[in-house]
């Protein structure tokens, strides 16, 4: 039973992004405070109410719940770097302290050069022993991944992986059977009906699980048993309480073979947390963070979004089972 968005305390949030990111340049969603803690439920702008009430689901188990007991008290990340130029992508690489890197490719009115390049600096910044993944966001069609993801490849030295590089499941698979680089999967999870038609389709190498769109820790602890397949943990480009979620996620897991992509924080010009979720030499602490009310009350909407959570709140809670 999730209780309705009356029954907790919910501040509203906006975080301008130091780069323009997915396509957004704000951050925004509501923070909820139960009796566990504080929670997050921040569904991008075009999810309709029925994909949201798994964010708030999520939201809910945390603010009321908390999560399972951790098996780790530190998890290890990736630095994630946005479709900048190759200067930029190498100093967001040297300044994280991370050994491993998740570089965002085929954006909208780039090329696959500037991809190339952009890889080889990320290269080049890691050094010896550094890990390069790739993530596409499925904007590519079986052919053209084919080729990308050879090219990409070369550039990185060999990639750990390559994060949905086509949208369909059946393309997934499809690409997955011509390339020699390891498939994860997060849209055909996350957004999927079905998520274990990956597993039945054999489309992954790698399932990659975020908390929020998938209903909360508990959720994805089941599916990451039932899926079958070794888990990258990543985030939702959320604050501080979100990423926790993630952190709480990734220390429950049986077993954690690769980086998690939870230091989004770098990506946010702001925080609502009195000691944001940055990693150090790699890697984030497990634990709540505790919530900075100075910093929520400088951060809250003053525009017309603050009304566009409230509704997207009321239409979350009108369904009390789900």
């Amino acid at each position: 039973m999730i209780p309705a968005a009356q029954a907790l305390e919910p501040r509203v949030y906006r975080i301008p992004l130091r780069t323009r990111f997915r396509g957004i340049d704000v951050r925004d969603g509501v923070l909820v405070r139960g009796p566990a803690g504080w929670g997050e439920f921040s569904p991008f702008w075009d999810y309709d109410a029925a994909e949201s009430r798994r964010w708030w689901a999520a939201a809910v188990e945390a603010a009321c719940e908390g999560w399972p007991e951790p098996r780790r008290t530190e998890v290890p990340v990736n630095v994630t770097v946005p479709a900048v130029d190759a200067g930029r992508a190498r100093a967001i690489v040297t300044a994280s302290g991370c050994r491993t890197a998740k570089v965002k490719v085929a954006e909208r009115g780039q090329s696959l050069a500037d991809d190339l390049a952009r890889v080889e600096a990320v290269r080049d910044a890691l050094g010896p022993g550094g890990l390069v993944r790739v993530d596409a966001n499925g904007a590519w069609d079986v052919d053209e991944a084919v080729r990308a993801i050879a090219a990409l490849d070369r550039a990185a030295g060999g990639l750990e992986y390559v994060e949905q590089p086509v949208m369909a499941v059946e393309d997934l698979a499809v690409v997955r059977r011509r390339v020699d680089v390891a498939i994860a999967a997060d849209e055909s999870i996350r957004r999927a009906e079905d998520p274990y038609r990956v597993r039945d389709l054999e489309a992954a190498d790698i399932a990659v699980l975020k908390v929020q769109p998938l209903g909360g820790v508990r959720a994805c602890l089941r599916i990451a048993e039932d899926i079958g397949l070794p888990v990258v943990v990543s985030s939702a480009v959320e604050s501080s309480v979100g990423i926790a979620a993630g952190v709480a996620l990734a220390a429950a897991l049986p077993e954690l073979h690769h980086a998690c992509g939870l230091a989004t924080i770098q990506l946010l010009t702001d925080d609502v947390a009195v000691a944001p979720l940055l990693p150090v030499d790699g890697m984030l602490p497990v634990g709540p963070v505790e919530v900075d009310d100075d910093a929520v009350l400088r951060l809250t909407a003053a525009d017309d979004r603050v009304d566009h959570w409230r509704r997207r709140l009321g239409a979350v809670g009108q369904d009390r089972s789900s």
